[in-house]
């Protein structure tokens, strides 16, 4: 049996995909030695990394609809002139550091200051980068809160 980096990465990704079915018929496909299936790698290579990127966005989306979020919003969309909210409190949040110290925020305001605009930009950077820049998860760190 020759251990092939991509094979071995074809296998990794069926295996996250829950395919364990094709998982095992890749090992057993890399086991023959088969020159066809070499041959092939590449491509469902490809085809794989293509299936869970579009995993992925599928996943946000449904995270979004069952946040009940109105659409994705980032900071960079966000009227700081149009809003109440103060810049800097704005961006220094959306560092994410008060997750660390497991701290809530509660977004307190009248209608049309911002409020769900400044909690969908932060559900969004939150969603995209769970572990990256001191950020965590919603359910197992904190929680925004959003008075209507």
């Amino acid at each position: 049996m020759r251990h092939d980096p991509a094979s071995g990465a074809v296998i990794i990704m069926l295996r996250s995909l829950k395919m364990y079915g094709m998982a095992q018929a890749v090992t057993d496909l890399m086991e023959q030695g088969a020159p066809a299936f070499d041959a092939a790698v590449p491509i469902l290579s490809q085809l794989l990394k293509a299936e869970l990127a579009e995993r992925e966005v599928r996943s946000i989306a449904y995270h979004m609809k069952a946040a009940r979020f109105p659409a994705y919003k980032d900071l960079s969309g966000f009227d700081f002139a149009a809003s109440e909210i103060n810049e800097a409190t704005m961006r220094q949040l959306h560092k994410c550091e008060f997750m660390d110290a497991a701290q809530n925020i509660v977004l307190i305001g009248g209608p049309g200051t911002g409020k769900t605009h400044a909690a969908v930009v932060l559900k969004a950077r939150l969603r995209r980068d769970p572990q990256g820049s001191g950020c965590g998860t919603l359910p197992s760190k904190g929680a925004l809160l959003l008075d209507h």
